[in-house]
């Protein structure tokens, strides 16, 4: 699969190169994101700004993508959905909370999450 990929000091930003996220690329994707090199210590966003549309795997991918993320103790921005892929990740997972429009709250949301964690950390 064939990724746009840019890369910031705190941040990864992963556009898949792709019209479709379906059960032939699903696994695929989730794991080629994964394990790309650049994402160890930085936060992510997912720019789906290509994608089209989504099966029930696709949807899955992106989520088990964003949870990874936070299980790894870093944040996670999906960004770019349009509204058809926008609903059914917020209804297939209630929890995910950083889906947002534009790629500039996409990097908000997530150097907001990184300072709060970064004070957290100071006050223990």
């Amino acid at each position: 699969m064939e990724f746009k990929i840019d890369t910031k000091e705190k941040i990864l930003v992963v556009q898949p190169q792709i019209k479709q996220l379906d059960a032939n690329l699903s696994a695929g994707f989730t794991k080629e994101v994964s394990e790309l090199p650049d994402l160890e210590g930085r936060n992510l966003i997912l720019d789906m700004g290509l994608v089209e549309n989504a099966d029930e795997s696709g949807i899955k991918a992106i989520l088990t993508v964003y949870h990874q993320q936070y299980d790894s103790g870093l944040s996670c921005a999906v960004t770019g959905l349009n509204s058809t892929l926008t609903n059914a990740l917020k209804n297939a997972d209630d929890s995910v909370y950083n889906v947002v429009p534009t790629m500039s709250e996409a990097i908000d949301m997530v150097m907001m999450e990184d300072l709060e964690r970064e004070l957290l950390q100071d006050e223990e």
